[in-house]
């Protein structure tokens, strides 16, 4: 009942927002109600369940290129799951080693438990041993939870 889908202007669902935010973006005209509850008011306006956006808003961006890479990002990508041994995940690993060059990228980076990380130190997996479970990949901002 309190989320209210928005649409853009050429009706594309963009995203959810609260009724309170919904009511805001009446208010400021940005909006307009779409679809709405015949049986209750909020001032002037039924109470709306989806708001149509009044101008286009581009989001191509969200479709043409993945999210920037961030830790929290490489925990919600590896689902807080170690890439060395599958149990919970506490901090970043580099594949490569950032004192050998090696990046934080989405590519270069995986989760890892504190244990395995320690253990991993200053090497590539293949030097000490510890296959990765997964291949880090670089996400989509659908992709991401």
């Amino acid at each position: 009942m309190s989320d209210v889908l928005v649409l853009n202007a050429d009706l594309g669902p963009l995203h959810r927002v609260s009724l309170r935010h919904a009511v805001r973006m009446l208010v400021r005209q940005v909006a307009e109600v779409h679809e709405a509850r015949p049986d209750r008011v909020i001032g002037v306006w039924p109470v709306p369940t989806v708001v149509r956006l009044v101008t286009y808003v581009v989001t191509r961006w969200r479709h043409s290129r993945g999210p920037g890479w961030s830790r929290a990002g490489v925990m919600a990508r590896d689902r807080k799951r170690c890439a060395y041994c599958g149990r919970v995940a506490s901090t970043i690993d580099h594949v490569l080693p950032r004192s050998r060059g090696g990046a934080n990228s989405w590519l270069n980076t995986v989760a890892a438990c504190y244990p395995c990380n320690q253990r991993k130190g200053d090497r590539t997996p293949a030097e000490a041993r510890m296959p990765l479970r997964v291949v880090p990949v670089a996400p989509m901002w659908d992709s991401l939870p």
